[in-house]
Order: C-alpha cells, then structure tokens, then sequence
C-alpha cells in the first residue's frame, strides 16, 4: 500500500532536518526559506520488534519490513492559497498525500532565522490552517456553483449535493478544519470526493531544544492545547538531536547516546509509528523459510483483503486463511508447535484481520 505522510511547515522550522532523519534520501538543510524546492520522497522502515521477535524463531532467507512514505514539501508562507511564494505547488504536493505531519517551531535560537521574526507555534500554525482552509474553501464554493442550479430544479442527487456542500462552507468559513465536521454515513463518500486539504488527519509535531525532549516547554504546552480542542496528535522531537543520532553508525553508540539524554528510543522510530498510527494502519505478518514480511492493511480490512495485499488473485480466489497469533507463536516457538497445542484457527472471508496475526491464505484462480 503506497501511502503517504507530508511533512509541512513554515520555513526554517527543522522540516528538512527531521526528513533527512526519517530518510536516507538527503534534502536540503539550510538556515534560509524555501531551501527545498520540490517535494523529497523517502520510503520509510516501520520499525517494529515483533518483526524482529518472528526472524529470530524462523530464521528465514528474507526479512522485509513494511514502509510508510514521508513528503518533504517545500515551505509555506502567508498568501500561498492565492499563489503567494511556492503556494500552488505545495498545496499541490499536499492534496497528494493521506496524512500531515505538521512541524511547529517550539525552540528559541537566535542563530536561526523564523521567517515571522519571532517564535510563536500557534502563529504559525494558524497561517498553515488558514491558508488550507482557504484552499479547501474555494475548491468547495466551485463545486457548489457548479450543481446549485440543477439543486434548484428539483433534482434529488444535486441538492444533496448542494446540501453537504453549504454545509462544509459554513465550517471553513468559521476557521475550522474539514475534519472537524462530524459526518453522516453518506457523506463520507462526498467529503472523500472532494480531496480536501483539511480533511486529512493531522499530526502536530513540535521541533523542540535538547532540554524540552522529555518534559516539552511552554511552546509545546500551548500545541497541546490547541491540539487537544481539535482531536489532532502531538508529538516532541529534536531533530537537532536526532541529527545527531543519525550520524552515529554503531548502534551500541547510539543508545549510550539516548542514555546520557534519558531517551529508551530515537524519536523518530516513535514518529514513524505514529505516522503508521494516523493512517489508521496495523501490520500483519507471513512467515515462512524463504521469507519472514510485515504487510500493511487499514484497520477493519478482512481476510480477502488482506490476501489481495499480497497479489489480486489470492483476493479474487480466496478460500480460506490460516491464522496464528503472534504472542501464541512467540510462546510455541513454531508454526508445527502452535498446531499441535491447537493455537490455529481457520477463518473465512468475514474474518476481520487483527495487528500482528501471522497468516497462510489459501487461494484458487
């Protein structure tokens, strides 16, 4: 499943410092705006120790782990909904991706520029949501022109339309997100439809100083605030920190470092797999000799859709899933073991697929 997170901000915020982190693609790092011109796309290890747990006990030719891709867009600044500095391209390059990572400036160095001449994260959140919502407003007020006379005529589907169209309006128009409309069963295909900016799942990440990566700071209390009244995730980070922790090759030197910072883990093992998390994606395995693999599927997926993960023909000719659980496997030891203590149960296609099943499906085309 090839999804995407966007990573977006306003200029000199650590966007760029924090992709080069997550990715082995290298963007542009400097202290000046609009440093990275065109989005940097980097396919990204969900790190995930059960993974690792399943290779130890198979011994497997293969290990291969699922990815999440990372959009390293190009900086964003006031008036970009009208065209303003790359503003047309970045919303663009946003309506592209499922989720955003929203990176906030939650540090004080006067040795890097903001391009507002202060830090205030609240600030420069508002002008990314604004500047959204006005996008996703004018997309919105086109399509309502659009079907207004045929909702008028008495035609049914174009006055539901209609309907839901107003409706959205009215949110954004009061500086609201699109993803804070509670909707109705059948308007969830509609919102879908119209690709909107602000419906997308939001993620705010706030860029932070050595001595705020545990505790946070005033900054990040004030985020968590504003997070909290729109239902978004918040998470501290120091990609100053995890620069650092990225040159670093030896992994015995890497968690003496995280030591010395009380960290148990680099932050951005735990932003990717809340990236992961936003996508509202789980992980299930296949394992076997030749190979051990982590899957991606979004959460409520069944059994064939899962199988169809994999290649179309073992949805299209499912019959049936053979499924272990992975804390049964890591008991037992093996597939044979888990069988004969009757740990294996056989599904069919209403089977509804849980985070860390390991799977055999059986299929007929």
């Amino acid at each position: 499943m090839a999804l995407k997170c966007g990573i977006v901000g306003l200029p000199n915020v650590g966007k760029s410092t924090l992709f080069n982190c997550l990715s082995n693609a290298k963007a542009q790092s400097a202290n000046f705006p609009f440093c990275t011109i065109e989005p940097n796309v980097g396919v990204i290890t969900v790190p995930d120790v059960r993974l690792n747990k399943l290779a130890e006990l198979v011994k497997p030719q293969n290990v291969i782990p699922t990815t999440v891709e990372i959009v390293d867009i190009a900086g964003l600044v006031k008036g970009a909904s009208q065209g303003e500095g790359l503003g047309n391209k970045f919303l663009g390059n946003i309506r592209e991706t499922d989720a955003i990572l929203h990176v906030l400036r939650c540090f004080d160095d006067g040795n890097v520029v903001h391009v507002d001449g202060s830090v205030d994260p609240i600030r420069d959140k508002e002008v990314i949501d604004m500047e959204l919502q006005l996008k996703d407003l004018e997309t919105v007020q086109t399509r309502a022109t659009k079907v207004k006379k045929a909702a008028q005529t008495g035609d049914k589907e174009a006055a539901k339309s209609y309907g839901f169209y107003e409706k959205v309006i009215t949110v954004l128009e009061s500086g609201q997100s699109a993803r804070s409309l509670s909707l109705e069963d059948s308007e969830v295909p509609m919102m879908k439809e119209l690709q909107l900016l602000t419906a997308k799942p939001v993620m705010y990440v706030c860029n932070v100083d050595e001595g705020s990566v545990i505790g946070g700071n005033a900054h990040v209390e004030r985020v968590q605030a504003a997070a909290t009244s729109e239902g978004a995730a918040v998470m501290i980070i120091g990609a100053a920190i995890e620069a650092d922790i990225a040159e670093l090759d030896d992994a015995e030197e890497r968690q003496m470092f995280l030591a010395d910072l009380g960290l148990e883990e680099a932050g951005v093992a735990k932003l990717i797999r809340k990236a992961y998390e936003l996508l509202d994606l789980q992980t299930y395995f296949t394992a076997g000799e030749k190979e051990v693999r982590a899957w991606t599927f979004r959460q409520g997926y069944k059994a064939p859709q899962a199988a169809g993960i994999i290649h179309t023909d073992f949805q299209k000719g499912f019959i049936r899933a053979e499924v272990m659980g992975y804390d049964d496997f890591v008991q037992y030891g093996s597939e044979a073991a888990v069988k004969e203590a009757g740990k294996l149960s056989v599904e069919g296609k209403e089977y509804l697929v849980q985070d860390g099943d390991i799977m055999h499906f059986r299929f007929n085309v």
